[in-house]
């Protein structure tokens, strides 16, 4: 079977809602990464086959043909396809898993894989809300799926709260998790550790080269000042992702490829998994889905140098290292999405791009990344630093 390696990785940096971000048409930043994909890669823009793009709330500017918009807003020439995916958090995950798949099989050579979200100015669940305000259809849940699991609804907060009281986390431990996951943003922030991964964009008065959401002087106290989401329970707003506009990228190609352009490798794919659990609970599905990665991959968790598990919620990055048996100083050493933001369906190829540039900076071999997704879902993916 063929390699899929990566040659280019990046980012924007996060711009909280209706924060610095906020005047980027989301395609237009979706643009940008494929732009430094290529600059970066030193690839011909009309050698790429295909464009697979994450995106979540695919509705308003990041409708109609949204990835295809994003081609159509960089320098890519039209003969560039495009494609748009939803596994909802893990849209660009899966987007760099089925572009490593299309090269794995040899039905393509150079592949985008990237995301692009603006929780702005296409706000979380509005293309549910919309067609609920006119009372067309009855939402995405039929009552045939709702009376299988015995619930009227599904909730990816209770799903938060079940999470932590399945693993017996208080709110004080989720709320440390959180001041952890600022200060350890705030030191790659100022150590520079982000600068290679960051595209900077344009904005009024200079350009976004720092993620935006991070808090240098978060302090316990305040984060336990948060109001919780429900009565008596354990998670706040502190203690959750932050709202985020951004996007994110990588270019995956074969080794004849490599060869072909000369390209640089930076990294290998060395597994792909995706897997589906419990809808109802929802968050723990990057449990299984990492046992059965390494299973697959003939590894051991010991064997995985870094780990990026997404910090949807502080309860679940924990509840993954006490069931998979990790290294708490090797998950998530830059922060997370608690401090840098989660931008929906850009979030995948962020936290690849995070976690390819930490194991080069560290100097060290293997990666892991895993996202938790609506419906139960979650994919992992393990890489080796070249």
């Amino acid at each position: 079977m063929t390699e899929a390696y990566i040659v280019a990785a990046a980012r924007t940096a996060g711009g909280k809602r209706k924060g610095a971000l906020a005047g980027w048409h989301p395609a237009d930043m979706g643009g940008e990464i494929l732009d430094a994909l290529v600059e970066r890669s030193g690839v011909d823009p009309a050698a790429i086959e295909d464009v697979i793009l994450g995106c979540v709330t695919q509705a308003g500017e990041q409708g109609f043909a949204f990835a295809r918009n994003a081609v159509l807003a960089s320098r890519l020439p039209e003969s560039v396809p495009a494609v748009t995916v939803d596994r909802q958090c893990g849209s660009s995950q899966q987007a760099l898993q089925f572009a490593a798949q299309a090269v794995m099989s040899g039905t393509q050579d150079i592949v985008v894989a990237a995301g692009a979200e603006s929780m702005t100015r296409v706000p979380m669940f509005s293309n549910i809300s919309y067609h609920a305000a006119d009372n067309v259809g009855i939402g995405p849940f039929s009552p045939r799926i709702l009376e299988r699991f015995g619930v009227s609804g599904f909730s990816q907060f209770e799903g938060a709260e079940m999470l932590a009281a399945k693993y017996g986390f208080d709110r004080g431990t989720l709320d440390r998790y959180a001041l952890d996951s600022h200060r350890r943003a705030a030191a790659a922030t100022e150590t520079g550790a982000f600068a290679k991964e960051i595209v900077p964009l344009a904005i009024e008065g200079g350009e976004h080269r720092r993620d935006e959401g991070v808090r240098a002087d978060a302090t316990l106290e305040g984060i336990a000042s948060v109001k919780l989401l429900t009565e008596g329970g354990v998670i706040s707003a502190a203690n959750a992702s932050q709202i985020c506009d951004g996007a994110s990228g990588v270019l995956v190609v074969s080794g004849q490829a490599l060869k072909d352009h000369g390209l640089t490798p930076i990294a290998r794919i060395v597994n792909l998994t995706v897997t589906a659990g419990d809808p109802v609970i929802m968050l723990e599905e990057p449990i299984n889905a990492t046992r059965k990665a390494l299973a697959k991959a003939g590894m051991s968790i010991d064997d995985i140098d870094l780990y990026e598990v997404n910090e949807a919620f502080a309860p679940v990055p924990l509840a993954w290292l006490k069931a998979i048996g990790g290294d708490p100083a090797k998950l998530n050493v830059n922060g997370g999405a608690i401090a840098l933001g989660h931008p929906l369906g850009a979030t995948g190829t962020k936290l690849m791009t995070t976690l390819v540039h930490a194991l080069h900076a560290r100097g060290l071999r293997y990666g892991l990344q895993t996202v938790c997704e609506g419906g139960g879902i979650a994919n992992v993916t393990i890489v080796e630093a070249v």
